[in-house]
C-alpha cells in the first residue's frame, strides 16, 4: 500500500476527516459539511427516508427497498445462497438466471433475512452503570448480561430484532431496532456470466464491466410486505463529477485499532486466515473438475473463497507497508503524549494500551487452538454446525437469558432457528470433501498426539471419519433437527446419530477454551479498548466516525475517476466496452441472451461507475443515491487500491464501484423481458402502458 494509507490514519488518529472519509451513523451524519464541499445538506426527513429504505442482509450485505410492495434490490452475490440453494441438477439457477413472471413464481429463500432499522437509541448509561467498578471476567459477564436484557425487553416480537451494539470500541453503546423479515423470496437473478463478468481477474479492479444484481421481495402473512419508505429509481443514473450518498452496512473496520491490535493482525491473524483459504481454494477447485454436477454445488463456495483470499492479500499488504505501520506508530504516541500531559487523565487511561498488548500477547499462544476448535466452521462442516448447535441451544437455553452464551440469547433466536430448520440441501460429496478438510487441518495444526485430535478421530483418518459421519448421520433431514431441538437435552443425550455424538465429546473442551479466552483475553481487550475509546472522546468528541460495526451508516462522495499506472481511469464504462471484452471464453463470456440482444442495447448506455464513497465489505448491495434521494447505482465492489480501506482512506485513488442504473433499466427491458419489474419501479412506466 502507498503511503497515503499512513497519512489518512494519522489524520484519523488525530479525530480529522479528510475529504470525502466517512462512514456516518443516520444519527450523527455532518450535514453542513457536506453543504460546505457539495452546496447540499440532507435534512432529517431526508435521513430518515433513506434510512427506512434502506435495509440489511443478515449474511453480511446490504440493499435497498424500491418499490411499495417490498422489493429489495441487492447483488447477485448477496443473494448468491439463495439462488444456489434453489437450483437442482436440472435445473441450475446460477447458470440460467431466475425471473419470476408473476407474484405466484416468486420463491422463498430459505436462509435469507432482512433487517429494516427503525430506532437507534443511545444505551451508553445503562451499560456503563452495570460494569461500573468491574474489570476484567467480572466485567465481560456483567456487560454481556446487560446488552442481552436491553436487547430482550426491546425485541417483544419475532418481527423485531434488537442488537445493542458498541461503537467507538466501546466509547458509545447504541441499541439498533430493526423489523425483521424471514419470508424473503427470489424475484429476479441474472446468469452468473453476466453477474461476475471478468470473474476474479476483474475482481477489485476498474474498468468493470458486470450486471451484479438481484431482486428480493419481502413478504409479510405470505403477501407482499407495504412499504412506504423506498428509493425513487432514476433511469438516467449517476453522471461524472455528480453528488453521490452510499447507504449500506459495512462489516468492520480497523482504523481505530492500536499498534498491538494492528500488529496481531499483520502477523498472527491475516497470514494464517490467507494459508487456510489458499488451500481451501485448490481443494475447490479440483473439486469442480470432477463433472459439472460438483462445479453446480461448489461454485457459491469457491466464489467466497477467492473473494476473501483477495481482499485479505490486500489487507495484508497494507499492514506490511512500512510508511503505514511508521505514521500509526506515530499518531498513537502522539495521542499518548497529550493524554499523559494531563495527571488525571494518565491516571485514568495511561495503561490501557499496554493491557491491550499484554492481551494480544495472550491470543497469539491460543489462536491456532482457538480457531481449530471454537470458531464458527471450524470443522468447514454444515452438518457438524448443524449438531454443534443444537448439543449447546440444549444446554444454554435452559439458562436465564442474560446467563447464556450471545448468539443464544432471546433476541438472537429466531435467526438461529431460521438457519437451523434451512431447507437448503446439503449434498453428502460435499460435505464429506468439506469436513475431511477441516479434519485433516485440526490434526495438521494441533498435532496427531494432541488429546483432543485423539478425541476427535480416534484410530480413523480424516477422510474414513468424514464419511462416516456424513453418512450415518440423520441431521440432513430438517424434520429431524427440529425435532431434537424442540425436544431439548435428554434427546440430545441420548441421540445415536454420530454428528451429535462428535458434538457431545468436544463441547466440554471448546467450552473451556472459549471461556479461557471470554475471561482473560477478550474482556481485557473490550475493557481497554473502551478506555482507549473513552480517552479519545474526551480529547476529540464525536467529530470521528467510529469504525464500521455492520450498522447502517451513510458516506457521501461524487462520480470521480482516478489515476492509476501514471494515466486517468475515467470513472464510467458502458455496453460497448463490456461487448469489446467478450472473448468467449470464462470468465469474459456473455450469456446467448445478452448476445442476441446486442443490437438493441445502445453502445452508450453506461454500464458500471466509480464514486469517492468510502464504503467497504458488507457494503455489497448497497443503493447509490442522489440528493433527490432516487437510486442511481448499485454497490458491487471497490478498486484494488480500496483493500486498505480497512485502515485508512484516501480520496485520491479510493473508489466504490456500482452497476448504473441505466444499464439495469435497459438490461431488465430488453435482454430479460422484465417489464413486470419496470412498471414496479417506474410507476409513471406502468401508467403510459410502457
Amino acid at each position: 500500500m502507498k503511503r497515503w494509507i499512513g497519512i489518512g490514519l494519522l489524520a484519523a488518529s488525530l479525530g480529522i476527516v479528510r475529504a470525502d472519509e466517512g462512514m456516518w451513523t443516520f444519527d450523527n451524519f455532518p450535514s453542513e459539511t457536506v453543504k460546505e464541499k457539495y452546496g447540499f445538506a440532507p435534512s432529517q426527513e431526508w435521513l430518515d427516508h433513506v434510512r427506512l429504505a434502506s435495509v440489511r442482509l443478515a449474511g453480511g450485505c446490504s440493499g435497498s427497498l424500491v418499490s411499495g410492495s417490498g422489493l429489495v434490490m441487492t447483488n447477485h452475490h448477496c443473494a448468491r445462497s439463495c439462488i444456489e440453494q434453489i437450483s437442482t441438477a436440472d435445473q441450475d439457477r446460477m447458470a440460467d438466471g431466475f425471473f419470476a413472471r408473476r407474484e405466484a413464481e416468486e420463491v422463498r429463500c430459505p436462509e435469507i433475512e432482512i433487517n429494516q432499522l427503525l430506532e437507534i437509541t443511545d444505551v451508553t448509561k445503562r451499560v456503563d452503570e452495570a460494569t461500573k467498578g468491574l474489570a476484567d471476567q467480572q466485567y465481560n459477564e456483567a456487560q454481556k448480561a446487560e446488552m442481552s436484557r436491553i436487547e430482550k425487553e426491546c425485541a417483544v416480537r419475532e418481527t423485531l430484532r434488537c442488537d445493542v451494539v458498541p461503537l467507538y470500541h466501546g466509547g458509545r453503546y447504541h441499541l439498533y431496532k430493526y423489523k425483521r423479515y424471514q419470508d424473503v423470496r427470489l424475484v429476479f437473478a441474472p446468469e452468473a456470466d453476466i453477474a461476475h463478468f471478468g470473474g476474479d481477474p476483474d475482481n477489485f479492479n476498474f474498468p468493470r464491466y458486470c450486471l451484479d444484481v438481484s431482486f428480493l421481495r419481502l413478504y409479510e402473512g405470505g403477501k407482499p410486505a407495504k412499504t412506504e419508505h423506498h428509493l425513487a429509481w432514476s433511469a438516467a443514473g449517476s453522471k461524472d463529477s455528480d453528488l453521490t450518498f452510499v447507504s449500506g452496512n459495512p462489516g468492520t473496520t480497523s482504523r481505530l485499532l492500536t499498534v498491538s491490535e494492528l500488529e496481531y493482525e499483520r502477523d498472527v491473524a491475516l497470514p494464517s486466515r490467507l494459508l487456510r483459504l489458499a488451500e481451501e481454494r485448490g481443494m475447490l477447485t479440483q473439486f469442480q473438475e470432477r463433472g459439472a454436477e460438483q462445479r453446480r454445488i461448489s461454485t457459491n463456495a469457491l466464489l467466497r473463497v477467492e473473494n476473501s483470499l483477495k481482499a485479505l492479500r490486500g489487507r495484508h499488504e497494507a499492514l506490511l507497508d512500512k510508511a503505514f505501520f511508521a505514521s500509526k506508530v506515530e499518531a498513537e504516541n502522539a495521542f499518548r503524549a497529550r493524554l499523559e500531559a494531563d495527571s488525571s487523565r494518565k491516571r485514568t487511561y495511561g495503561g490501557a494500551w499496554e493491557a491491550i498488548a499484554r492481551a494480544k500477547d495472550a491470543q497469539k499462544r491460543i489462536q491456532r487452538r482457538y480457531a481449530a476448535m471454537e470458531t464458527g466452521g471450524a470443522f468447514g462442516s454444515t452438518l457438524l454446525d448443524f449438531a454443534r448447535t443444537l448439543v449447546r441451544a440444549a444446554e444454554e437455553l435452559p439458562k436465564p437469558n442474560e446467563k447464556r452464551l450471545r448468539e443464544f440469547a432471546e433476541s438472537r433466536l429466531p435467526a438461529l432457528k431460521q438457519k437451523l430448520f434451512s431447507s437448503a440441501p446439503v449434498y453428502d460429496e460435499f460435505e464429506i470433501l468439506n469436513l475431511t478438510f477441516g479434519l485433516t487441518k485440526l490434526r495438521e495444526d494441533l498435532g496427531a498426539d494432541d488429546p483432543f485430535v485423539k478425541k476427535v478421530l480416534g484410530r480413523e483418518s480424516p477422510r474414513a471419519l468424514a464419511e462416516a459421519l456424513v453418512k450415518g448421520s440423520r441431521l440432513k433431514d430438517v424434520a429431524v433437527r427440529r425435532k431434537l431441538f424442540e425436544a431439548g437435552r435428554p434427546a440430545l443425550e441420548t441421540s445415536d446419530d454420530p454428528l451429535i455424538g462428535l458434538a457431545r465429546r468436544i463441547d466440554p473442551d471448546a467450552r473451556a477454551l472459549r471461556k479461557t479466552f471470554e475471561d482473560e483475553i477478550e474482556s481485557v481487550l473490550k475493557r481497554n479498548d473502551e478506555l482507549v475509546a473513552r480517552a479519545h472522546f474526551e480529547i476529540e468528541g464525536t467529530r470521528a466516525y467510529p469504525d464500521a460495526t455492520f450498522t447502517l451508516r451513510l458516506s457521501y462522495g461524487q462520480v470521480k475517476g482516478f489515476p492509476q499506472d501514471g494515466k486517468m481511469v475515467r470513472p464510467l464504462t458502458d455496453f460497448a466496452g463490456l461487448f469489446d471484452r467478450e472473448t468467449g471464453s470464462d470468465p469474459f463470456a456473455l450469456p446467448a441472451r445478452w448476445l442476441s440482444a446486442r443490437s438493441a442495447l445502445p453502445p452508450s448506455t453506461p454500464m458500471n461507475f466509480c464514486t469517492t464513497n468510502d464504503i467497504i465489505g458488507g457494503n455489497s448491495g448497497s443503493p447509490v443515491i442522489d440528493r433527490e434521494g432516487r437510486v442511481t447505482g448499485l454497490i458491487f465492489d471497490g478498486n484494488i487500491q480500496s483493500l486498505g480501506g480497512d485502515y485508512g482512506f484516501d480520496e485520491s485513488v479510493n473508489r466504490a464501484l456500482a452497476v448504473h442504473t441505466a444499464a439495469l433499466t435497459e438490461a431488465l427491458e430488453k435482454v430479460y423481458g422484465a417489464g413486470r419489474i419496470l412498471d414496479e419501479i417506474l410507476p409513471r412506466r406502468a401508467a403510459r402502458g410502457r
